[in-house]
């Protein structure tokens, strides 16, 4: 077990920067561009809400598992969660990380926080137009003296390297949007005067 202060998130991003340096050693070459993303205010619910850059179709965001009666998170594995409190996370991308954990062996469990928020949330509601999922690593006491298990963080490393070496969920993602020429526009019509109005 690791105890200490703030593993929440300074673990998250020991997993992102792990696995990034795991490509960098490895010199694998990664399908699509991946940009590691660090938010600063996650906690007061505006997290990735504007620096996500706009050609992003999937985020999934690094958070912690909270341990406790009612949870279904694991010290010893990555927990993939369906929803949090926003509501669920996307369907395709979610069963996209339970399918690479089993494939690469990854021990992993399911769970859904509905006392909990993560950036994706935020990425969402800020208008972004992109699928969202979350991975976690175990912890217990969250925003106190924390602990998780090295075993977690692996599998969690673990997890966000295979989703990083793999492609884009629907290839049809890979493609940006077309341009706005030619978009229809809201029409609008002066309204009468004679209802009173105006």
């Amino acid at each position: 077990f690791i105890k200490s202060r703030h593993l929440d998130d300074k673990a998250g991003v020991a997993c992102l920067l792990t696995a990034a340096k795991a490509i960098q050693e490895g010199a694998a070459s990664l399908p699509l561009n991946c940009h590691l993303v660090f938010t600063l205010s996650e906690e007061v619910g505006t997290g990735a809400s504007g620096i996500l850059p706009h050609e992003v179709a999937e985020m999934v965001a690094i958070d912690n598992a909270m341990n406790g009666p009612g949870q279904n998170s694991s010290d010893y594995g990555v927990t993939i969660p369906i929803m949090d409190e926003s509501g669920p996370f996307d369907y395709h991308l979610t069963h996209k990380l339970l399918r690479l954990s089993a494939e690469h062996h990854i021990e992993h469990t399911r769970d859904v926080y509905v006392h909990y928020r993560c950036d994706a949330a935020s990425a969402i509601q800020s208008g972004n137009d992109l699928r969202t999922a979350m991975i976690s690593f175990a912890l217990d006491s969250s925003h106190g003296h924390e602990r998780t298990h090295i075993q977690s963080l692996e599998a969690t490393c673990k997890l966000t390297l295979a989703y990083m070496l793999s492609e884009a969920t629907f290839q049809r993602d890979r493609q940006e949007m077309g341009p706005l020429d030619g978009f229809s526009d809201q029409p609008m019509w002066p309204v009468p005067k004679e209802r009173g109005w105006g």
